[in-house]
């Protein structure tokens, strides 16, 4: 290599580590603020206490999170219990979320940022509102356009990725601002707002199963101790119990899940009027019962209703000694005030009717003949050719 062929390969060597500087200072700069009305609250001074209510409206339909003595409760659900943590983190984020760029818009340009408010001409906004007790709005803003980059390079290759949304304060008549924060969870969806949290049928004992449209294919299955195996009631000589398929009944509803619940039951038909029915009995006492309808896409309607049978005094062992008495005395209050709390626990969920995987159900939806041995079609012996 000569001098001249050096000093250009020297200028290529700088030309392309500016272009790759500024590039990369050009990306910095999306998540920077902006010099022009950046770092402004997006709430302002917001006493998150004093929300009593959250709103979110879209094109895709209406949410109401209200907040009820010390609960809160989606509305849209027959005011089944919300997600606290869920609702807390959307409030602390229109609390504490500051504009990266702020952008003097009028209300002609609204449509093409998305800014307009649901039902405003052809407007795609989301409009939310956090209100007080009075059901004023403390702060009403609508999330808009999300900004979209483009990555062409990088270890993890290119595309598109979101790096801001544009917001507008609706008391604000001539202002947006742009913010790094995606509201991703702002979405009027009352499933995704419901607290989660299910009952759990821990120590099973029996399980039964019937069902209003074949009484024939009812069955059920016991053991004498938790880690015992079913064993099929009322098994005829005739029959032939397969094992392994009682093996794999598991644990009924030991952790059950629900997708959703039913606003109002009574407006579909949901095949509850029919249904099977499973009655699960444990060690304990508890008493659930609960109720399947028809099947529907990946799930079915599902209730449950739960009760005890729980010893009301402690029988002493005959070899009991007096001193022991008043500590053992304890120890079984204590134990039927657990039972007693969760009794009342799980007897809350019964006012409702859910939506349950159908994972969590097939395995023990099935008929007594689906508990046998399959039995094999014996093979007819091939014609012999006829010899004349």
């Amino acid at each position: 290599m000569n001098r001249k062929q050096f000093l250009i390969l020297l200028v290529l060597v700088a030309v392309i580590g500016g272009a790759g500087l500024l590039v990369n200072k050009q990306r910095q700069g999306d998540w920077q603020q902006s010099s022009s009305g950046g770092g402004q609250k997006l709430a302002g001074a917001l006493d998150v206490n004093a929300v009593a209510a959250v709103s979110i409206k879209s094109s895709a339909g209406e949410l109401n999170l209200v907040k009820s003595g010390d609960a809160w409760v989606v509305k849209e659900r027959g005011d089944y219990a919300a997600n606290f943590g869920s609702i807390a983190d959307l409030i602390r984020k229109f609390a504490d979320v500051k504009a990266v760029q702020t952008e003097q818009v009028g209300a002609s340009q609204y449509a093409r940022l998305e800014l307009q408010a649901p039902g405003d001409g052809e407007g795609k906004g989301t409009l939310v509102e956090l209100k007080g007790k009075d059901g004023k709005a403390l702060k009403s803003v609508v999330l808009g356009k999300k900004l979209i980059k483009k990555s062409e390079g990088g270890p993890f290759g290119g595309g598109e990725f979101p790096v801001g949304r544009w917001v507008r304060d609706t008391a604000s008549k001539d202002s947006v601002i742009l913010t790094s924060e995606q509201f991703a969870d702002a979405e009027a969806k009352p499933e995704n707002w419901l607290e989660k949290d299910f009952l759990k049928v821990e120590k099973l004992k029996s399980v039964a199963v019937s069902y209003a449209t074949n009484t024939a294919s009812g069955w059920k299955v016991a053991r004498e101790t938790e880690g015992a195996e079913w064993k099929l009631a009322g098994v005829k000589p005739t029959e032939q119990v397969d094992t392994n398929k009682l093996s794999a009944l598991g644990s009924p509803l030991s952790s059950p899940t629900f997708s959703d619940v039913v606003a109002d039951p009574k407006a579909d038909k949901l095949g509850l009027e029919k249904p099977a029915t499973l009655v699960l009995e444990t060690f304990d006492g508890f008493i659930y019962t609960a109720k399947a309808g028809t099947a529907s896409g990946d799930n079915y309607p599902f209730q449950i209703s739960a009760a005890g049978n729980f010893p009301k005094a402690r029988t002493p062992a005959k070899d009991e000694k007096p001193e022991d008495k008043d500590k053992l005395d304890k120890e079984f209050a204590d134990a039927q005030k657990k039972l007693a709390d969760k009794l009342a626990a799980d007897a809350k969920f019964g006012k409702w009717t859910y939506l349950v995987s159908k994972y969590t159900l097939d395995s023990v939806l099935k008929s007594r003949a689906d508990l046998m041995v399959e039995k094999k079609e014996e093979s007819k012996p091939e014609a012999k050719p006829v010899t004349k």
